[in-house]
């Protein structure tokens, strides 16, 4: 017995202590080294912060655009899309007017009012919502690395000699800009710009001095906060958008998007918990300093910010390694968004010079623009700034349909019905049969219903009874669905199309609709004009009856053809089914409402379509149907007969 309690003991140990190094192994360690693989992130993320280039921060006044602009000597930009200026101090591209005119219109207006002035793109430091580009050079190589600091580095304060015979920037025409340091380095800026949209920045450093010096170009793109935009898109991106890799493991680019909300969220996450870890460790973190919120280690590529329809991106030549980051600062109650890359170190050898060269394109997203400089510049993706969201397999083939049918017809309203008209016959065999099924279920509505009163009592009958007629006369009820699920991602790529594409802003159709990517201008409140007022500007319910009520001719004629498409189908077989099902085309008329006018054309035509199809194969197969009930009516016949 003693020896069976010492053997068990043993047994006991042995089975304890290879539990304890088994939860020591499997549990303890891998919990320990993940929280210290994710100190190091954090302390790595603190370091790359304080060594990644600085956004400049945000002005102490706010002063007036004009008084922002007039704050430096400027050398004006004048080109057949853009109108601006550069500022000497700093170097920086920060005031940029789309000017590209059609005949004696502006091309891109900020609204559709006469003389309305044209879209402003990039304004100045210290003025209200600035947006701006900033090129320059660092002596921080890499996160973490100590290097000997480089002093005389132009700064967002240095101001630039114009050294070239050009003082306007304009195509054919750059104009060089240098700068000469107290350590006898010699900068030259020269920048260049087309016809249309891109920007050509290509710096250069001698080294005159003594000693050698390490140094990394970067550029950056910066908002400081952002305006309070009227009927923003929920569906389109605004925010950082980029293409890039994520090396090792990433090579090719890949769409980088980060909208402006979740960036200023998972900022202060993150300054939240480098505060924590600066409190624990008991380093110093100031409040208001840089946080870097995305990074990518990417060969080539490019990185930028966004609005609904305009771009300023940063295009680093093709060939250099860069780190692309999306950083935050709040300085002041300012948000400042920055989106910037650092380039390769360069070594610069006493009596040596390197060059770097950036691009800026800061303009309308016009795809064939984008597209262009895809092709010329092997910029990845490009075409992709502009939101085609989810479906674009659907989003990138309509937009080039309706671009085709525009080139020929002149008109996006008509390209919209060609497309719709298109996309109709694709489907016509389908349609066809569903719409047969359809017809031929509604002329069984008597003998089902007669059969639901033979078998009242046993409604396992009356389905088999019920399936059986269906059988013999070749329907399924199921086949209406098929042509709407068909139509649901139609639906929303037209919807995508008209909302991300600057082809379709401000392009009119007839009479009044001027804006195909707005909604229906007209309003039953005031019988679409015929009374002289704006129901928005009624005391009080003035805003709820614009936004709640405003009801056009154009979403009226969409509830009218879906009334009458739902009228045409069978009945539901449950009373509070054929009354929801009635209640539909007035809940979405007045949903549909709001949407662009262009969707609405097409899903207005798109019903047409269907009741044409649809009153074929009814008037056919002599099935009731309201068109021929209500032509009886008129005749003075009643009800037409079947």
């Amino acid at each position: 017995m003693p020896n069976n309690e010492s053997r068990n003991m043993i047994i006991f140990m042995v089975i304890a202590f290879a539990m304890l190094i088994g939860y020591q192994t499997l549990v303890l360690d891998p919990a320990n080294k993940k929280k210290q693989d994710a100190l190091k992130r954090e302390r790595a993320v603190a370091t790359q912060q304080a060594a990644a280039p600085k956004p400049v921060s945000g002005p102490t006044v706010i002063v007036s655009r004009d008084a922002a602009k007039a704050a430096s000597p400027r050398i004006a930009i004048a080109t057949p899309s853009l109108t601006g200026s550069l500022r000497l101090q700093g170097a920086r591209i920060d005031d940029l007017f789309l000017t590209a005119r059609n005949g004696d219109a502006l091309r891109y207006a900020e609204t559709l009012d006469k003389g309305a002035p044209p879209v402003e793109l990039l304004r100045p430091e210290g003025a209200k919502n600035a947006w701006f580009a900033d090129f320059g050079w660092t002596d921080e190589i890499a996160p973490g690395v100590p290097t000997p600091k480089v002093p005389g580095l132009p700064t967002p304060d240095t101001v630039w000699t114009v050294t070239s015979a050009n003082t306007v920037l304009a195509p054919g025409k750059p104009v060089e800009l240098t700068y000469l340091a107290p350590n006898r380095l010699v900068f030259t800026r020269t920048i260049s710009v087309d016809e249309k949209f891109m920007f050509t920045v290509t710096d250069t450093v001698a080294n005159l001095g003594a000693a050698p010096i390490t140094i990394r170009p970067y550029a950056s793109v910066q908002r400081q906060g952002l305006p309070v935009v009227k009927d923003k898109a929920q569906n389109v991106h605004e925010g950082a958008v980029g293409a890039m890799g994520d090396l090792p493991d990433k090579a090719a680019a890949e769409l980088r998007l980060l909208k402006f909300a979740p960036w200023k969220k998972d900022a202060a996450k993150k300054a939240e918990s480098l505060a924590s870890e600066a409190a624990r460790t008991g380093q110093v973190y100031a409040p208001g300093q840089a946080v870097i919120v995305k990074s990518f280690q990417s060969p080539g590529g490019w990185l930028g910010l966004t609005d609904k329809y305009w771009l300023a991106a940063l295009v680093p030549d093709q060939s250099e390694k860069i780190t692309g980051e999306y950083g935050l600062t709040t300085t002041q109650g300012v948000d400042i968004y920055d989106a910037h890359f650092g380039g390769t170190p360069r070594l610069i050898n006493p009596g040596r010079q390197v060059t770097t060269t950036t691009r800026l394109f800061a303009g309308a997203k016009e795809v064939k623009a984008l597209k262009a400089y895809q092709k010329t510049f092997g910029i990845p993706r490009f075409e992709d700034a502009v939101d085609w969201g989810l479906l674009s397999f659907l989003t990138k083939p309509f937009f080039l349909a309706l671009e085709f049918f525009f080139s020929h017809m002149g008109n996006f309203g008509l390209a919209i019905l060609a497309v719709t008209l298109v996309v109709r016959l694709l489907v016509y065999p389908l349609a066809q049969k569903s719409s047969e099924s359809m017809a031929r279920m509604k002329k069984l509505q008597e003998p089902m219903a007669e059969i639901k009163a033979r078998y009242k009592d046993d409604a396992v009958k009356a389905q088999q009874e019920t399936m059986a007629l269906m059988q013999r006369e070749k329907v399924n009820p199921m086949a209406g669905c098929i042509p709407i699920l068909i139509q649901i991602p139609v639906f929303l790529a037209f919807y995508k199309v008209l909302s991300v594409s600057i082809e379709m802003r401000h392009a009119p159709f007839f009479g009044w609709l001027h804006d195909l990517s707005a909604q229906d201008p007209t309003t039953i409140l005031n019988l679409f004009g015929l009374l002289p007022y704006d129901p928005a500007t009624v005391p009080v319910i003035g805003g709820l009856l614009d936004q709640y009520l405003h009801i056009g001719v154009l979403p009226l004629l969409y509830g009218f053809t879906m009334w009458l498409v739902t009228a045409m189908n069978p009945p539901a077989p449950d009373p509070m089914q054929q009354r929801i099902f009635q209640l539909m085309p007035i809940l979405f008329t007045f949903i549909m409402a709001a949407f662009p006018a262009g969707l609405l054309v097409y899903w207005t035509f798109s019903n047409v379509f269907s009741i044409f199809q649809q009153y074929v194969i009814m008037h056919r197969l002599k099935t009731d149907n309201p068109i021929d009930d209500f032509i009886a009516r008129i005749r003075g016949e009643g009800k037409a007969a079947t």
